[in-house]
């Protein structure tokens, strides 16, 4: 093997290890942790023969607490050691799991700022009417990813508050509800927000009558981070010719809201 291929080897192998470190360190740790379980057991004979011994020597029937770690400690060492190791590869794992999800969170508030500042200068440019086309198209398109035809009569949510047909662009959701009471709770959510400080996704989702989604703990709107929920609405046909109106989010929700 050249020179060359072997340092592409190095390399390749330090950029894995560094990419799969956690799962390397977890894996290890939980190694650690059992081998010192196993280490104890097999500690455990010859630890108690040191302590017959010693209360031989001794000619007592009961070792004190102290004379008994005297004697007994070192059949322990490995042990220990696996033991301490083990559980510094867990804490080290969980260490670079923090430092990679702080780096997320950063690089995630650094996009989410740069979109509002792009958002933000193409209304100025091609103005609010034009916007709303923007927003149109954009509803059109999501529904055209995900018809209506192809989502079974018993999947479509009836809430109990209207017949028009509705489509929820971040969960992908059709459901039967009225604009009206769409803006009532939209109107409790925010409310709520400004008590709070925050709501998550799935807070307002109760506020619709919807089911909870997977993420919808994890995201959510907060005062400081992305202001009041902010609705929009496009009146769309679906690819059956069935009106539908479908609710978009001028503030989309964040995974930092409730800090």
């Amino acid at each position: 093997m050249s020179k060359e291929k072997f340092s592409n080897v190095i390399k390749g192998l330090t950029r894995g290890l560094k990419k799969h470190s956690p799962e390397i360190l977890t894996g290890i740790g939980i190694a650690g942790m059992i081998g010192a379980v196993v280490m104890a057991v097999k500690a455990t004979p010859k630890a108690v023969e040191l302590l017959e011994n010693k209360k031989d020597e001794l000619n007592v029937d009961k070792l004190s607490p102290a004379e008994t770690v005297k004697t007994a400690w070192k059949c322990y060492i490995p042990t220990a050691v696996t033991g301490i190791l083990g559980a510094a590869c867990i804490i080290g794992a969980s260490s670079v799991n923090h430092k990679r999800n702080a780096a997320l969170a950063a690089a995630y508030g650094l996009t989410e700022t740069a979109f509002k500042e792009y958002k933000d200068k193409v209304v100025e440019v091609i103005g609010e009417k034009k916007e709303q086309t923007v927003k149109d198209e954009i509803a059109k398109d999501k529904m055209t990813e995900n018809p209506v035809t192809e989502v079974e009569s018993t999947a479509i949510v009836a809430t109990g508050y209207g017949d028009t047909l509705c489509y929820e662009t971040l969960s992908g959701r059709y459901f039967y509800s009225d604009i009206e009471k769409i803006r009532a709770a939209e109107n409790r959510a925010n409310k709520a927000m400004l008590q709070f400080d925050y709501i998550s996704l799935n807070e307002f989702y109760d506020e619709l009558d919807l089911g909870h989604t997977g993420i919808g703990d994890s995201i959510g709107w907060g005062v400081a981070h992305t202001g009041l929920i902010n609705l929009n609405f496009s009146s769309q046909l679906t690819n059956n010719g069935t009106p539908c109106l479908v609710i978009g989010y001028d503030n989309i929700p964040v995974y930092n809201f409730d800090d």
